[in-house]
């Protein structure tokens, strides 16, 4: 082994970006996939398939793992636990803090340590000027593999706790998926009426800048002023009835917006309607 050794385990989009990135770069890459045929590419030029998940965690000192979930973590670790002992483990596999916290103990009891991960960007983005990931977990396992984890994205390092990253991570991806699909029904609102995706894309570049809300809201947010001198819920609740009538009459299925009229109506109904939508933090938050 050498500083420019590492493993990748799990060579689905993510992990294959990863692993060619580190050919790249010039590291001595050994790469574990359930399915081998995925890593024929990777071989060809210059990877080291290992056999078994033993054999690719002795590889190196430094195991990255892009996987599906924890529940493969462990189906794939548990085949080598003994080779786990002076690994450092980045695992930047989606799951949830208490997992990523149970991982981390399990991965201890074995010897061996565990960087939780949180990539920020999609593959096309590994090894990108700007590309970041959160990580949380010992400092000083970042810093003795700081060079082979910065040749992936930049490092933003949250904390020991190894929760944290898994955290950051979630918060940002329930952003990610919702705003996205809000984006996606529009744009089925659009074809239904003869408006193509490109044609709307610069008005939905400017509708989808948060900036100004979210700086705006932040601070409000902690402080738990949810005064209505910008807009109020109840002008909430009016714009998105407006939406949900607009799809049906299109032909639209109006479920997503209906669903988030409902969560309006809920905070109007907890007496709410004269406040700032972001008094649907503490409306969920109560649940």
């Amino acid at each position: 082994m050498t500083a420019t050794s590492v493993t990748v385990i799990g060579l689905g989009p993510m992990g294959h970006a990863m692993a060619t990135t580190y050919l790249d770069r010039g590291y001595d890459l050994t790469v574990w996939n359930r399915t081998p045929a995925k890593a024929a590419a990777l071989v060809a030029r210059g990877a080291r398939l290992a056999p078994t998940v033993e054999d690719a965690l002795r590889a190196s000192d430094l195991a990255v793992l892009s996987l599906t979930d924890y529940t493969a973590v462990y189906a794939i670790l548990e085949q080598a636990p003994a080779a786990l002992a002076g690994r450092t483990v980045a695992n930047l596999t989606s799951d949830t803090p208490a997992r990523a916290r149970e991982a981390a103990a399990w991965l201890a009891r074995h010897g061996a340590v565990q960087l939780t991960g949180g990539v920020q960007v999609p593959p096309p983005g590994i090894g990108t000027p700007g590309a970041m990931t959160y990580y949380s977990g010992p400092a000083e396992a970042i810093e003795t593999h700081r060079a082979a984890l910065e040749t992936l994205t930049g490092i933003d390092h949250l904390g020991e706790d190894p929760g944290l990253a898994a955290l950051y991570y979630q918060i940002g991806i329930d952003m990610f998926w919702i705003g996205l699909t809000g984006y996606l029904h529009g744009q089925a609102l659009a074809q239904a009426n003869g408006i193509s995706a490109q044609d709307f894309l610069p008005h939905a570049l400017k509708t989808v800048d948060f900036r100004y809300f979210l700086e705006f809201y932040a601070p409000r947010i902690d402080a738990g002023n949810h005064a209505g001198d910008v807009e109020t819920l109840s002008m909430a609740v009016a714009s998105l009835e407006h939406v949900v009538r607009t799809a049906e009459e299109s032909g639209v299925d109006a479920s997503l917006p209906a669903a988030t009229l409902d969560l309006f109506r809920r905070g109007v109904a907890a007496g709410r309607d004269q406040d700032s939508l972001t008094s649907l933090v503490e409306v969920v938050q109560k649940g």
